[in-house]
């Protein structure tokens, strides 16, 4: 039995380390705004968790617990160690936006589970505000879970990334949140009595993770990585609300920071792709059947490797669009030793990043700074997207729909989407492996285009056989 002295010493030193851990975590979100200070936000992070983690353990010690309960933990954190530790040691920069799918799922179960047992622990313990707690805390995490499963599906091509329409789904939407509002007046009425208020509770929990599955089943491919972030911002809420039910103070900043950073970042990528940020959220309410979508034929010029490698070293200029295709074919590396050849020839190189590029908000960034790629040349689509006009040749790299003119089209289904104007440059080479949609499931006219090229194989090969055909210095 520990002292009253030291225990109350103990939870003052608790409380403290998670005061630290919310700065730190503070310190991470605003390091990772930009790409220099990223490395150290990742670390501030990183420390900010694993303080967070030793105090709750001591908080656990120094309690009323058992050895049962010490096993538990003790057991529970080794399982959780060990999966992760295998997962990031085996999953690629590609299977990055499904891994993150896979861990909002988690949370969103985690607080499904930690308000139900609160639920049973004291159902007639703290008032109505501990009921709302609850009930809030497992709508939102219940929605998280199926939603961030259907994501994981469609992200890793289980699913398909179509969007799923069915006859009135905005009112069976709008009809499912009416009777979750209902019952939560019968489970804050009820909730009293064990008995009484679990059975409204769960009944919204079914409910809840028929709107996960459907919100997020209604979203199309194009608009994933908007959705990959706005399930960040629920799994965040979704901890919050754990960490009132559980009286973690850390928790519940760690979540809010999350939960509305998420929310940001998903309000600023729909405004940067023209989409109603409440219309992604509630999985397309408000918008009109897309028109259909035309098969587009014409005539394809292709150019191999060799002369693609001509065309380069005869410009002056030079945009290169990556997409999900060179994460897929680990091109990264290539591509970035390519970059430094031209540059040292006295070419302009520059990098054209689509908000929504890859699969998850900054995931293109992120490959190009592991290639070593200058930031200074990695530039955003508003930054760059008037420039495409002056370059001599564009290399779209493995993207499809965020150079898709179709955009331009109102009877588009990705009608109104900014795209990059690459087709305002004198020639366009597009990799890819086949004359296959993107994932929209949208035809490019692009393909046709007179100043488009087509070239046809694995990114990475294409790229090293560009390099192996280009002089090692050409002339400025």
């Amino acid at each position: 039995m520990i002292p009253l002295d030291m225990a109350t010493y103990m939870s003052q030193l608790v409380l403290a380390t998670y005061i630290v851990s919310g700065l730190l975590f503070i310190l991470a979100l605003a390091g990772l705004s930009q790409h220099e200070t990223a490395k150290r936000g990742n670390a501030f992070g990183v420390v900010g968790m694993t303080l967070a983690l030793i105090a709750t353990i001591a908080s656990i010690i120094t309690g009323q617990g058992t050895w049962i309960t010490y096993a538990l933990l003790v057991g529970a954190m080794a399982i959780g160690a060990g999966i992760g530790i295998v997962k990031a040691l085996r999953v690629e920069m590609t299977g990055m936006p499904e891994l993150v799918a896979q861990l909002h799922s988690f949370v969103g179960l985690a607080a499904v589970l930690v308000g139900f047992n609160s639920f049973f622990e004291h159902p007639e313990g703290g008032g109505n505000g501990h009921l709302v707690e609850v009930y809030l805390g497992v709508f939102i995490g219940a929605i998280t879970f199926t939603g961030s499963i259907i994501a994981w599906g469609k992200l890793s091509g289980k699913v398909k990334s179509n969007p799923l329409m069915l006859p009135g789904r905005n009112w069976l939407n709008l009809a499912i949140v009416v009777i979750c509002i209902g019952l939560a007046f019968w489970f804050v009425l009820k909730g009293a009595t064990t008995s009484g208020g679990i059975i409204p509770l769960v009944i919204m929990t079914v409910l809840a993770l028929v709107i996960g599955l459907h919100l997020v089943s209604a979203i199309g491919g194009a608009d994933m990585p908007v959705v990959v972030s706005m399930l960040n911002s629920y799994s965040g809420w979704a901890a919050a609300f754990a960490g009132f039910m559980l009286g973690v103070p850390v928790l519940i900043v760690t979540g809010s920071l999350v939960g509305s950073s998420g929310a940001i970042l998903s309000y600023i990528m729909c405004r940067a792709m023209n989409r109603s940020f409440i219309s992604v959220i509630l999985g397309g309410f408000g918008q009109g059947t897309a028109g259909a979508v035309e098969e587009v034929t014409g005539e394809v010029k292709e150019a191999k490797p060799d002369r693609v490698a001509e065309m380069l070293t005869e410009a002056s200029s030079v945009i290169i669009v990556p997409g999900y295709g060179m994460a897929v074919a680990q091109a990264q590396g290539p591509v970035a030793d390519m970059t430094q050849r031209l540059r040292d020839a006295g070419i302009e190189v520059r990098f054209a990043i689509h908000p929504v590029a890859g699969r998850l908000p900054g995931h293109m960034n992120v490959l190009l700074a592991e290639a070593h790629v200058p930031y200074d040349i990695v530039l955003e689509m508003d930054e760059i997207n008037d420039d495409f006009k002056n370059t001599d040749v564009v290399l779209v790299i493995g993207a499809n729909d965020v150079v898709n003119p179709d955009a331009m089209n109102p009877g588009s289904p990705i009608s109104g989407m900014p795209v990059l104007h690459v087709w305002d440059a004198k020639n366009v080479v597009i990799f890819k492996r086949s004359m296959s949609s993107g994932y929209a499931g949208v035809a490019n006219p692009l393909f046709f285009y007179d100043n488009s090229w087509m070239c046809f194989g694995d990114a990475k090969v294409s790229v090293q056989a560009i390099l192996a055909a280009m002089p090692v210095t050409a002339a400025a």
